[in-house]
């Protein structure tokens, strides 16, 4: 019996420990998870740590994803959307500094410097003041040379705002002079649009404005988060839908069990780096267990579908666990699948209630959008209205409103201005 007792508490113990290193192993990202071992590495001489970036991703892609029929984005797309690295919009940038519109060495310094005030969208935000005293220039000098980025690509690159980024990409369009004028009316004076749409040309002004890239930046935003997936969901040849673990990405652990010396302190060390090759492997099951369950409740989405209601509770009843362990299980996973790249939790939602789920007023909310009138758009107020009284549930208006920034809808009065738009 007291061996029994002995055991037991063994098991647990070592349980236990596998467990502390799990918990964070498991909410780690992707990305992070070197990082987030390091703790368990660090001091311990006899666990050798193999990284698992040395390979670009793509390669090891299943084909089915790169190259599946109805996939959302095109195969140009995925590909650069997978990747590890690519070019980033500063990369593309210098690329361009040549002699032709930079053919002085100070134009390429106020050209360097144009690029190095940019932000994340594209646009310029440099001082003026402060970037002219350093360069030793005056103002117009350094606006000359930025304008002259309106010929690079991506067009409208280092504008100041919206309508300089459209005027960039207006001179460059195919575009009747009619059309150019009245396009070029429309763009200095944005927020009254519908008071052009009775003009003859607006039609052609409209369908060009439309095809104008905002922000500039807009095809370089996947520089800034790299994406790394934990899973692979796609259909495999015999029609069967496939889930993978991406664990080529894994950083390999190697236990150096033959250290040679016989001392309480190595086998310490020996069990310590057995509990994170545990913790590894408690990591790939969890993972691979919620794709199935995502598999399960969300197949008509891998098909082609939507995403239907399913909340956090549901996967934590199923695994034992607390909701909110779950929820930090799924926070920066990503899954690859033949429709693109999506979040983990964008897979999941949490109840309003017992019965109701927010991704079904979200649903709701879209189809109420959908079918409203243009010239007279619901405000928050009637929507909140119309879903309440739908769902039996009370809800104040400023959720309806996080619903519509989630769902990026926008307010009622920009709708209104989007519809005369076609937009």
């Amino acid at each position: 019996m007291a061996l029994r007792t002995s055991q037991g508490v063994e098991s647990k113990t070592k349980l236990s420990s596998t467990l502390r290193n799990w918990l964070p192993i498991l909410h780690s990202s992707l990305g992070d998870l070197e990082e987030a071992m390091s703790p368990f590495v660090e001091g311990n001489p006899l666990i050798e740590v193999k990284s698992g970036y040395e390979e670009n991703f793509e390669k090891r892609l299943p084909k089915k994803i790169l190259y599946g029929q109805g996939a959302k984005n095109s195969q140009t797309e995925q590909i650069e959307a997978l990747t590890i690295a690519k070019k980033s919009l500063y990369d593309v940038l210098d690329e361009q500094m040549d002699g032709a519109l930079f053919p002085t060495p100070l134009s390429m310094k106020i050209a360097q410097s144009v690029i190095e005030n940019l932000d994340e969208d594209g646009f310029f935000e440099g001082d003026m003041d402060v970037l002219c005293e350093k360069l030793d220039v005056s103002e117009e000098e350094y606006e000359k040379v930025r304008k002259r980025f309106a010929y690079l690509d991506p067009i409208g690159i280092a504008a100041r705002d919206v309508k300089e980024c459209f005027l960039f990409q207006l001179d460059g369009a195919k575009i009747s002079d009619e059309g150019y004028d009245l396009a070029l009316k429309i763009i200095q004076d944005l927020e009254e649009i519908h008071s052009f749409a009775s003009h003859q040309d607006f039609a052609e002004a409209l369908k060009v404005i439309q095809s104008f890239r905002n922000p500039p930046g807009i095809e370089y935003f996947e520089d800034s988060n790299q994406i790394i997936c934990d899973l692979m969901i796609y259909f495999n040849d015999d029609g069967g839908i496939e889930v993978k673990i991406n664990d080529a990405y894994y950083p390999a652990i190697t236990i150096d069990s033959n250290y040679g010396v016989e001392h309480e302190y190595v086998t310490a060390k020996i069990k310590e780096a057995k509990s994170l090759v545990d913790a590894l492997d408690m990591r790939r099951a969890t993972l691979y267990k919620v794709g199935l369950m995502i598999v399960e409740y969300q197949y008509e989405f891998f098909t082609g579908g939507a995403i239907k209601p399913l909340t956090l509770k549901t996967l934590a009843d199923e695994f034992g666990h607390n909701p909110s362990t779950i929820s930090r299980a799924i926070a920066n996973k990503y899954i690859a699948c033949e429709r693109g790249i999506f979040a983990m939790k964008e897979f999941f939602t949490t109840a309003i209630d017992d019965d109701v789920s927010n991704a079904a007023i979200k649903e709701f909310l879209t189809i109420l959008v959908k079918g409203e009138s243009h010239t007279k758009p619901f405000s928050d107020m009637k929507l909140l209205d119309m879903i309440q009284e739908k769902f039996k549930v009370k809800m104040v208006r400023r959720t309806i409103a996080k619903y519509r920034k989630q769902l990026n809808i926008a307010g009622s009065s920009e709708r209104k201005k989007l519809y005369v738009l076609g937009l």
